[in-house]
């Protein structure tokens, strides 16, 4: 089975300047692009991930915005696939998203073999995917240092390993 990343809503809203500003959003930009670089180069400190995702969340009025664009400190170039949630009231999490072509995350994730996630990015989409993938059997971690802050213990006391 596989290992993947989930990149959750690094977007331009969701860093300083945006529109929905979340404190620290453009250094984890910048940090998870720096992840991404060793594993497109599967240099020494490429983590073994088989497959990395992203999510944006598009709520309506913002989609197609500046605001809506990955942050510029992320490169897109690795993703396999982006998952949005657009509608107005939508859960937060990233199995709640569609590609372009309609597919959603986890039929998505099964098709690839994976059964191990690592997660990370901007605001509580981080925490409603990491539970999320916990209770669809997914072997999930947040990796800390790539993510703002979120709920610790409720992710804990759901079965998320925190790194």
């Amino acid at each position: 089975m596989a290992h993947a990343l989930i990149v959750v809503d690094v977007q331009n809203d969701f860093c300083e300047g945006g529109s929905l500003p979340v404190a620290g959003g453009a250094r984890v930009a910048c940090e998870i692009s720096a992840l991404l670089h060793h594993w497109t180069r599967q240099d020494p400190k490429a983590p073994d991930y088989a497959v990395v995702v992203a999510t944006k969340d598009q709520q309506i009025g913002r989609m197609g915005s500046d605001g809506d664009a990955f942050h510029p400190n992320l490169d897109p170039q690795p993703f396999a696939a982006i998952f949005a949630r657009g509608d107005a009231g939508a859960s937060e999490s990233a199995f709640d998203g569609r590609t372009t072509q309609g597919a959603t995350l986890e039929p998505w994730l099964r098709e690839h073999e994976v059964d191990r996630l690592d997660v990370c990015g901007i605001g509580d989409a981080v925490e409603a995917t990491a539970l999320d993938a916990v209770r669809l059997a997914f072997t999930t971690r947040v990796l800390t240092q790539l993510c703002t802050a979120g709920d610790r213990d409720q992710l804990r006391s759901a079965g998320v390993t925190l790194v």
